[in-house]
């Protein structure tokens, strides 16, 4: 015989609203009749669904994970990887199981993210950068269902988001190559429609200026994404305008390493003749020949504020947060740093 609440309930003689408060541990059934209905459970060898659970909290325990955008980062990137990966051990700790949301072709052309975020009850969402992001990230941004972005900024009046200072880390990249001699600079960015990548170039512009240095728009080369081929077609185009900055500074680690690949088939040297710093710090920074030097974000501590955010705006616990991470600059052997300085 199949054995469901209801069952449950009939077999108890009492109502599926009483099963249910006794499975979620409310206190205002009688010692006896939680007796009665958990020895009846144990008898049958039910265990509660999550449906069954979420009959009088009206909670589900699941967070959605959403990749925003038709053009997204999802698990090839490793910087979201180690921020979802924190994310996912602060919300386990905190009791909360994740729930991966597609945007693929067999889902609807816009996602319809909160109809199936409705659908299958989730407490709360966090909502991943992406590019090319789609109108339904802003109706599930301005819904009841609580919301923290991670790169995106969200402005429902139950959402919130977290990012890195990208300006502030777009100076601090300018500030070290001044310092170490360099006057011609340069950047790869990304996708025209991703706000990260403008907010980094943008920022990397306005540093340039403030030290009274020239603009050279040639130098200023986007990509199709935050990965290896954007560096390297970037520095092919770099080549064919006919120069190359003598400092590089690129939206992503993944990108900084493939301009170093193109630089080395060409047969310049970095950081000789082209200085590099990527943005992540990612593992594999460490293992590039030479090393690449980086800003660094704290992936880990972006997963927990996130997790810590989101859990707070579920609980009311808080209004709307909007947090900003400090930035490092973590020095290696691409910038050059090693290099006599020649002010």
């Amino acid at each position: 015989m199949s054995v469901n609440i209801k069952t449950i309930a009939e077999m108890a003689g009492v109502s599926v609203s009483t099963v249910s408060k006794i499975i979620n541990n409310y206190s205002d059934i009688s010692e006896e009749t939680k007796a009665k209905v958990h020895e009846i459970m144990k008898q049958t060898g039910y265990v509660p669904s999550n449906s069954a659970k979420t009959l009088a909290t009206k909670k589900s325990s699941l967070i959605g994970v959403i990749f925003a955008g038709k053009l997204n980062i999802d698990f090839t990137h490793p910087f979201f990887v180690e921020v979802l990966n924190s994310f996912k051990k602060q919300m386990g700790f905190l009791g909360y199981d994740l729930l991966f949301f597609s945007n693929e072709k067999s889902h609807a052309v816009d996602g319809d993210y909160l109809a199936r975020c409705r659908h299958f009850q989730v407490d709360g969402c966090i909502i991943v950068t992406g590019q090319q992001v789609e109108p339904s990230i802003s109706e599930l941004d301005h819904s009841e269902i609580p919301c923290i972005g991670v790169d995106i900024e969200l402005k429902g009046k139950s959402s919130g988001y977290i990012m890195s200072d990208n300006y502030k880390m777009s100076y601090k990249v300018v500030e070290h190559f001044y310092l170490q001699g360099y006057r011609e600079l340069g950047y790869i960015g990304s996708t025209l429609e991703s706000d990260i990548s403008n907010m980094r170039e943008k920022g990397y512009k306005d540093a340039i200026e403030s030290f009274g240095l020239p603009v050279f728009d040639n130098w200023f080369v986007n990509g199709e994404n935050f990965f290896e081929e954007s560096g390297y077609e970037a520095i092919n185009k770099m080549i064919e305008s006919g120069s190359l900055p003598r400092a590089i500074f690129a939206a992503s680690d993944l990108i900084a390493i493939g301009a170093m690949r193109a630089l080395k088939e060409h047969g310049f040297r970095v950081p000789e003749d082209v200085a590099i710093i990527g943005c992540d710090d990612i593992e594999a920074c460490k293992y590039t020949s030479p090393a690449l030097s980086t800003i660094r974000q704290n992936k880990d501590k972006i997963g927990r504020l996130a997790a810590s955010l989101l859990f707070d705006l579920m609980n009311t616990q808080s209004v709307t947060s909007n947090v900003v991470v400090e930035p490092e600059l973590v020095i290696r052997e691409s910038c050059g740093n090693k290099l006599k300085v020649q002010l």
